[in-house]
């Protein structure tokens, strides 16, 4: 081959080299250009996603695309800010919270809700559950939730508390008597008790009765009465009785186990006791003592010169009167004995047992009293109330011989 040959092949190479890279120079810088008008076409936005924020450039028509171009998967539940409708807009702020599931738990009762709240507060209200100063919840209302997403709420109830004499209404969120009575800071004592026991379940409207329980030792000293003994005396007229030896009480130290119930005893046990003066019986004479009543004119007759003589005010009665039982002071059985001549005198001026002469009734014996026979006043016993009757009221001479 020629040299002439060989350098129009060189030339003609190097020709289609310089096309090929003119070409590719061409192509380059129309990508670039493109490039360049495309990038300048895209809208800047930024973008607040849980907190984190982000400035992107893009070509999405909408919220919802723009969101979905960064693989952002938007659910019912979650906030979007403006709605995913929303025309892109260079310049624009979006915003997008993403919902998260909360457990709330009511006395033991689940139930869940999807929030972008944080506070306890909020989220309640969102739930539509209310809540009492006097509930108890896990979480204060004013704080957040926390990374567990659990609320627990524990709903208070009203009951009725009787403290020993102190009887009050009292809100609580126990469901047993033991966890109420700490709630309410009830210290029992050794012997209190309660009505239920303590690990009874408790209810709205129940009522807690405590009963304060107190055992105490008491000593007293107290009396101990005297018998009394009772002794015949021939001496002394029947039916009449004389104190021989009056009667002491003694005294006694007992000790007692008192148990009170709020206040109030309710058992009293004698534990010990010891005498500290013994008592003295009352010693009493009883007469036994029976009048004779057989009076004739020729004993009185012969009676003392020393007999005196007064005038007095006589009535007369029967042995069926009112309030009469038939019976003398002195033991005269009037009833089986009618025809006995009886008075009734004043035993200070006319002794008991005397013989008498009453004019206009004749010679008797003073064998009875009367609790309206008092001074110089007799009353004389009639065997039938006509005769007492006949008899009235008449001033007599008396001679007690």
């Amino acid at each position: 081959m020629s040299n002439h040959t060989m350098k129009n092949l060189f030339f003609s190479s190097l020709r289609k080299k310089q096309t090929a890279v003119k070409i590719i120079s061409v192509i380059l810088f129309v990508s670039v250009i493109s490039f360049v008008l495309y990038e300048g076409t895209k809208s800047t936005v930024i973008v607040n996603a849980n907190g984190k924020q982000l400035e992107l450039a893009t070509h999405a028509k909408t919220v919802e695309e723009l969101l979905a171009s960064q693989n952002i998967t938007v659910s019912e539940y979650d906030k979007v800010s403006p709605s995913l409708d929303n025309e892109i807009t260079s310049g624009m702020e979006i915003s997008w919270e993403q919902a998260e599931e909360v457990i709330i738990s009511v006395d033991g009762n689940q139930s869940s809700i999807w929030t972008t709240e944080k506070r306890v507060k909020n989220i309640l209200e969102e739930a539509n559950i209310e809540v009492t100063e006097q509930d108890k919840l896990s979480l204060a209302l004013d704080t957040e939730v926390g990374a567990d997403n659990k609320i627990d709420i524990q709903k208070a109830f009203q009951l009725t508390l009787v403290d020993g004499l102190q009887e009050r209404q009292v809100w609580s969120t126990s469901t047993t008597v033991a966890n109420f009575l700490k709630e309410q800071n009830i210290e029992l004592g050794e012997l209190d008790r309660v009505e239920k026991n303590g690990e009874g379940i408790i209810a709205p409207n129940d009522k807690i009765v405590v009963v304060r329980v107190e055992k105490v030792t008491d000593v007293v000293e107290e009396s101990i009465d005297f018998a009394t003994e009772k002794k015949n005396d021939s001496s002394i007229l029947k039916g009449k009785e004389k104190v021989v030896t009056t009667g002491q009480k003694g005294t006694v130290e007992r000790t007692y186990e008192v148990v009170k119930e709020n206040g109030e005893v309710v058992t009293k046990t004698l534990r010990a006791e010891n005498v500290r003066k013994e008592p003295i019986n009352e010693v009493v004479a009883v007469g036994t003592k029976t009048v004779t009543a057989n009076v004739s004119r020729s004993t009185s007759a012969a009676a003392s010169t020393d007999s005196k003589e007064f005038y007095v005010t006589a009535t007369a009665y029967t042995a069926y009167c009112e309030g009469c039982s038939g019976v003398t002071a002195t033991g005269i059985d009037l009833r089986s004995n009618p025809a006995m001549k009886v008075i009734a005198v004043d035993p200070t001026v006319i002794p008991l047992g005397s013989k008498v002469w009453v004019e206009g009734y004749g010679y008797a014996v003073a064998g009875d009293t009367g609790g309206a026979i008092k001074g110089n006043k007799i009353d004389l016993f009639m065997s039938d109330i006509d005769s007492a009757n006949a008899w009235g009221r008449k001033k007599v001479r008396i001679k007690v011989l």
